[in-house]
């Protein structure tokens, strides 16, 4: 596949950022270089976006494991052990049929990093693979800061809880989140996406509505890039202490103005609500110093 696909390339068109999208994307490739694999390796989390084969609804979920359970088996392949309490995620399915495209980030508060890889997933007997197609990484603006992390193999998650709304606890959920996860597809691929921010630059403005500032970035436009041909979205938001975790499905839309002011509206469809569904906790974050102030 190209470099940009048209949604991507006609967002920097409006937003004036083509011939610096043109040389950001020099970074993307297809080979997972040897710092990028051992990057991999160290890390407990990854996070995987795809649509549902049978719904269709995309979804944001995060997988974790102890390090090396995520790790580069090819110039162009990584290979995923999901292990104990894969099966109740509403990407099982996905992240079980072969050839579904899917975008993975994996996302280090330690140092502030992250990498992305998009591709054609494969399963097998202990998890899946993924053939990539994109693979890059990510300037460290707007996330925060976690030094440590433990694992805690003593928790055991909480049965899930659909909902077509948010509960007033859910909402003050979001509302304290300074980290969501973002999933979006477009008709040759899937991406995984991460936001950043203050406690509150999530708004809730319904049971059923969400809307936050996009942040200046790479100029790439990956993400509303997807939005502008098709809607279909998934986040995660997830608690770094409690491990607990809050899907949403849905469609977002994007206003943007060519003064380089933007913003995204999501409307939820179904959520997702599970206690303790991540064996992590995490220390107390850092905020980016890269974080606007957020009104009061």
């Amino acid at each position: 596949m190209g470099t940009y696909h048209a949604g991507s390339l006609a967002v920097q068109e409006l937003m004036g950022v083509r011939d610096r999208a043109d040389h950001v994307g020099r970074s993307l490739g297809q080979d997972i270089k040897p710092i990028a694999a051992a990057f991999l390796e160290l890390q407990p989390l990854l996070v995987v976006g795809a649509a549902d084969p049978g719904t269709g609804r995309v979804w944001a979920s995060a997988l974790t494991g102890n390090p090396g359970f995520v790790r580069a088996t090819g110039p162009r392949q990584v290979s995923v052990v999901t292990g104990a309490g894969h099966g109740a995620d509403p990407l099982d399915t996905a992240l079980e049929t072969p050839g579904t495209h899917v975008g993975t980030i994996a996302l280090d508060p330690r140092t502030r990093r992250r990498m992305r890889l998009n591709g054609r997933l494969r399963p097998t007997a202990r998890g899946f693979a993924v053939t990539a197609d994109q693979v890059f990484s990510n300037c460290p603006r707007h996330i925060q800061r976690r030094e440590a992390y433990e694992s805690l193999a003593d928790r055991t998650p909480g049965s899930p809880d659909r909902l077509t709304e948010l509960t007033p606890e859910q909402q003050e959920f979001v509302r304290a989140a300074d980290t969501f996860f973002m999933a979006t597809v477009h008709p040759a691929g899937a991406d995984a996406s991460h936001r950043g921010g203050n406690p509150g630059f999530v708004e809730v403005m319904s049971p059923r509505e969400l809307t936050w500032p996009d942040y200046p970035g790479n100029a790439m436009f990956l993400t509303l890039g997807n939005l502008r041909g098709d809607p279909r979205t998934g986040l995660l938001f997830l608690d770094w202490t409690t491990g607990t975790t809050l899907q949403l499905t849905g469609e977002a839309h994007a206003d943007l103005t060519p003064d380089g002011r933007r913003s995204v509206r999501f409307t939820l469809t179904e959520a997702l609500w599970t206690k303790a569904a991540l064996p992590l906790r995490w220390s107390a974050p850092e905020y980016s110093p890269a974080n606007p102030d957020i009104p009061r």
